[in-house]
This record gives structure tokens, C-alpha cells and sequence, in this order.
């Protein structure tokens, strides 16, 4: 028998005007300004697309890690850098890839936990909902630095 829970998110928008106007978005708990960013010849009014992307994959990853590290017993301070590459390819826009750049300082920098914390900053990723969403169609790489 299934268990299945459903959750259904709700963002509204409206655009009025052009490429280069913005514009808010509104959820639960994010409200923004969004446009096209200034690197993509936009006005670079708020947050754009290629931000909240990054931001919901960055986010998911870092809390994917700490609930992992957590059932672990393995305790530490996350700091994470997200870098996402979009390329232009004939006035075509992909976004290519996202490199997590995760520093893990342990509590305990004992053998066993550098090795655990390390696996598992790879799991968080291949783990992490957002990533799942994006497998196939953007790279997703982990840069991970251990300290105590």
C-alpha cells in the first residue's frame, strides 16, 4: 500500500510590457522583483531566473547535507558557494552547469567523520529533490572542502 503526500506550491505573477520591464512574484514566503538580468542585456531589476534557480538548487543541496549529517551524529558548520554557468551558444540560452563549492567544519575531525561527511556531500546531491528535477538536463558537480 502507497504512502503517497502530495505538496502544491503557489507562485503568482503577472507581466505587463515587454523583455526589459519586471515584475513581482509572490509565494508563501519569497517575495521578489524579477527581470532579466543585466549580464543577459536585461534591466537587472530584483532576481532573475538563473538566481532562483541556482538558489533553489543551492538550497535544497545545504539542507539535503545537514538533515544527512545530522541521522549521521556527525555535527558541523556548512558554508556553501553556488556557481551557475549558463552558456550562449547562437543567441541561445542554456543553463549548463552548477558547482557547489561546500566547506564542512567538523566538530569531531576524527577519520571516520572526514569520511562521512565527504560521502555524504556527494549524496546530498545525487539525493536533494531540486537535483533530481535537473538531472539530465544540467550538470551538477561538488567541490567539497573538509576542516575542523
Amino acid at each position: 500500500m502507497s504512502n503517497k503526500v502530495e505538496h502544491i506550491f503557489k507562485l503568482q505573477t503577472s507581466w505587463d510590457g515587454g523583455r526589459n520591464d519586471s515584475s513581482e512574484i509572490h509565494c508563501e514566503n519569497l517575495k521578489s522583483t524579477i527581470s532579466i538580468p543585466r549580464e543577459m542585456d536585461g534591466p537587472g531589476i530584483g532576481t532573475n531566473p538563473d538566481e532562483l534557480l541556482l538558489s533553489a538548487a543551492a538550497s535544497c543541496y545545504i539542507i539535503s547535507l545537514a538533515a544527512m549529517l545530522e541521522r549521521s551524529n556527525v555535527k558541523a558548520r556548512l558554508v556553501l558557494q553556488s556557481d551557475g554557468i549558463v552558456q550562449v551558444e547562437n543567441n541561445i540560452f542554456t543553463y549548463k552547469q552548477i558547482i557547489h563549492h561546500i566547506e564542512i567544519f567538523l566538530q569531531d575531525g576524527s577519520d571516520s567523520n572526514k569520511r562521512i561527511a565527504r560521502r555524504l556531500a556527494l549524496k546530498a546531491e545525487e539525493t536533494c529533490m531540486i537535483s533530481k528535477a535537473l538531472k539530465g538536463n544540467v550538470e551538477i558537480t561538488v567541490d567539497c572542502k573538509i576542516a575542523q
